[in-house]
């Protein structure tokens, strides 16, 4: 591979796929010395969010593959939900009032003359998923459909009949959709990816999915809610780490059970730092709003902020990695809930995360990776930039895991389809 002029450090090459060019740019070594992360939990509204609107694309994306032989025009990424109340004792609780689910978005009703019961479908989902993620919310839930069929602006009415676009979401058959025919980006749009992690990131995802996930430490003390925040900084000599872990009120009958659960917490997270990062002074601090004397404390009815007056929204929380890391490169692309097949704000955040990771093995040093999209263009053919620390890396490596990467966007949807990537 011979690369040709460009900017001072920067060569730019054809990857074989066109118009698509690569440039591969001298990255400062991964810094690793000073880190902000933040991850937001399982039970986390804004997670919740981001879940159940990937779930619904992905049933979706399933049911009418089953049925038409393709994924039908969607997106359910603009899902919201709206807080309900509850009324919370040492030792009980109560739903006083419904979680609002506001499913905003677009989905093809039909096929032809072949009807999708499409809010049959999304409300099954809907009850499903917290029955399974939050079951004592699962029977105080008011679902509201925003769903609509309306194409994206560009059908312009001619003399000469309908246009293709106006179709996009009823269409006569699966021969109306383009992407059967060429894969194309439905936005202008980037996706970001970088490899590895420090040390203070991967503390924090751990001390996140520990509480949160239904694993060894959930599975023995029930009262641990899932509504779990987790903030996480190092100055390259300290650290400090932030936590939100809820108790959920059937579980805890008295203030002071509560304060001796808190300290299980703390317990655990101690153990956990001295694994990740033993040599480094960290400050751990939990439910740092509570007011004990005050009866003020992160107790939850069902484990999770979402039944009482908080928000979620899709995009709001972790990115496709897995986290919220202000000093990395990020975007702010909410790809759960967006139609696996072309749009770019999904596909090229997984695609350029995992690339990251594997030419951070190839490599063994920091590596990062952006792919920029033009709307209505190649999906396969976007502009990449692979930022690299390694000064000894391979280019003809590099355009081979690139090549491959770019070809393998059709295993990709698939993938998303059938085995249901967790994107946040």
């Amino acid at each position: 591979m011979t690369p040709a002029r460009g900017t001072a450090g920067v060569h730019r090459v054809d990857t074989g796929l066109g118009t698509s060019r690569l440039a591969i740019e001298k990255a400062v070594p991964q810094p690793g010395l000073m880190s902000i992360v933040e991850r937001k939990g399982r039970g986390h509204p804004d997670t919740l969010a981001d879940h159940l609107a990937e779930e619904l694309s992905r049933t979706y994306s399933a049911h009418t593959l089953r049925r038409f032989g393709a994924v039908l025009h969607h997106n359910f990424d603009k899902l919201a939900l709206l807080g309900g109340a509850s009324e919370v004792r040492y030792g009980s609780g109560r739903m006083t009032a419904p979680v609002t689910v506001l499913v905003n978005g677009r989905a093809a009703h039909s096929c032809g003359r072949e009807a999708i019961a499409v809010e049959e479908l999304v409300e099954s989902v809907v009850r499903r998923f917290f029955d399974e993620r939050l079951p004592a919310l699962a029977q105080h839930l008011r679902i509201v459909f925003n769903i609509t069929e309306n194409p994206s602006p560009g059908a312009v009415i001619t003399d000469d009949g309908d246009c293709e676009r106006g179709r996009w979401f009823a269409p006569r058959s699966t021969d109306d959709l383009r992407e059967r025919r060429t894969l194309l980006a439905n936005d202008t749009s980037l996706g970001t990816g970088w490899a590895p992690e420090a040390d203070m990131e991967g503390l924090v995802r751990l001390l996140a999915d520990t509480f949160s996930e239904a694993g060894r430490f959930a599975s023995a003390h029930p009262w641990c809610g899932s509504d779990v925040k987790v903030m996480g900084y190092f100055d390259g000599a300290a650290g400090d780490i932030v936590l939100c872990v809820p108790q959920k009120s059937p579980y805890v009958d008295s203030r002071a059970a509560y304060l001796a659960n808190t300290e299980a917490v703390l317990a655990e997270c101690h153990r956990l730092a001295r694994l990740r990062m033993p040599e480094v002074p960290l400050d751990i601090r939990l439910n740092a709003r509570d007011l004990p004397e005050r009866d003020e404390l992160y107790l939850t009815y069902t484990g999770s902020s979402i039944e009482s007056g908080d928000e979620g929204v899709v995009g709001r929380g972790n990115r496709v990695n897995g986290l919220i890391t202000p000093l990395r490169p990020m975007n702010i692309e909410g790809a759960n809930g967006k139609n696996p097949v072309y749009h770019v704000g999904k596909l090229y955040n997984l695609a350029a995360t995992r690339l990251a990771r594997r030419l951070h093995e190839e490599t063994g040093d920091y590596a990062e990776v952006h792919l920029v999209s033009t709307t209505g263009q190649r999906l396969d053919r976007p502009r990449i930039l692979v930022r690299l620390a390694s000064a000894h890396a391979q280019h003809d490596k590099i355009q081979a895991l690139v090549t491959e990467m770019l070809e393998g966007f059709p295993a990709l949807t698939e993938e998303l389809v059938t085995d249901g990537v967790e994107l946040s």
